[in-house]
């Protein structure tokens, strides 16, 4: 949504600005990644919208379901994405804070579908072979999507890595059906 990426871009720079050194960077995507995912629930969005609802009362929900106590540049943070009412562009602020700290890193996110656990060692692997056809470093996470059968399948970005076996079975159907 365009919108929200308007609306997130200035709170996402300002972050940056404000965790400028190496060692906030780290903590601060961790944090700001937990409170993104705390405030894409739906009644959670739909407290903070009540009216009769006060900031101060939404920040204690948020911060009660921390899984760990939130440092005071994360209350003063989301007190005002709370004030300025943009509960809901969160997500995308850890969003794209999250490509500003890459970007500063020369790295990408990339995720790895897998139709089943893969092991550290293949995980490696991967890591080194994707890294090696992306030309840069890569900070991957694992999905377990059942419906691949086997192998795997990369997102980088807009980039997708597809050599499962689901997708090898589609390019058969379709060339047998063409």
């Amino acid at each position: 949504m365009a919108e929200l990426a308007t609306i997130a871009r200035p709170y996402a720079e300002a972050l940056f600005k404000a965790s400028s050194n190496g060692a906030d960077l780290n903590s601060t995507v961790a944090w700001v990644e937990e409170l993104a995912a705390i405030a894409a629930d739906p009644q959670l969005r739909q407290l903070a919208d009540n009216p009769k609802v006060t900031v101060e009362q939404v920040l204690d929900v948020i911060t009660g379901v921390a899984r760990s106590a939130l440092p005071d540049a994360a209350r003063n943070f989301l007190r005002v994405i709370i004030e300025n009412g943009r509960l809901d562009a969160l997500p995308e602020v850890a969003v794209q804070f999250r490509g500003i700290v890459n970007r500063l890193n020369g790295s990408s996110d990339a995720i790895v579908y897998s139709a089943f656990p893969v092991e550290d060692a293949a995980l490696n692997d991967i890591s080194a072979a994707l890294q090696k056809r992306f030309g840069r470093k890569l900070n991957l996470s694992v999905k377990i999507d059942a419906s691949l059968i086997g192998g795997v399948r990369v997102v980088v970005g807009d980039e997708v890595l597809d050599t499962s076996v689901k997708a090898r079975l589609e390019q058969m159907k379709a060339a047998l059906t063409a």
